[in-house]
């Protein structure tokens, strides 16, 4: 209709009055935070990230294959006090940060596998931030 506004697909995937789920929430920030140009996702531009004190936020995908890049991101992320949260598929996470192709229904394709991904600038307030930090508060 004229004139209504609709919101972003991934901002309602909550109904109203409904607590959003956290990996919904993680979602929502780390494409913010891709439109905002402030992700670097592997482990290498991650670490970079890290040491340079300008990280805010870690994921690290569960099923990452590399023992090492593990060791090496948890370490990193403990040393710099950055919290780290995980996310279960590394699929996943490589589409949660535009490693992918998107067709024209909007589905992702040709997906890339992202073991981890450092967040350095949030982009904007959301919902799904604020879920996020107080996840990140209750389990610290």
């Amino acid at each position: 209709m004229l004139g209504e506004e609709v919101a972003p697909a991934a901002e309602t995937a909550a109904p109203l009055g409904v607590a959003m789920d956290f990996m919904t929430a993680l979602q929502i920030v780390l494409r913010k935070s891709l439109a905002h140009g402030g992700l670097a996702p592997g482990p290498h531009e991650g670490a970079k990230v890290i040491e340079k004190h300008a990280a805010q936020l870690c994921a690290l995908a569960e099923d990452c294959d590399q023992p090492d890049y593990v060791k090496l991101v948890k370490a990193l992320c403990a040393d710099h006090n950055v919290s780290l949260l995980t996310v279960l598929s590394a699929k996943t996470l490589g589409e949660w940060s535009g490693l992918c192709k998107i067709d024209s229904e909007g589905k992702a394709r040709k997906v890339v596998d992202c073991s981890c991904v450092v967040v350095k600038d949030f982009g904007e307030e959301s919902d799904g931030l604020n879920v996020v930090q107080q996840h990140v508060k209750s389990h610290s």
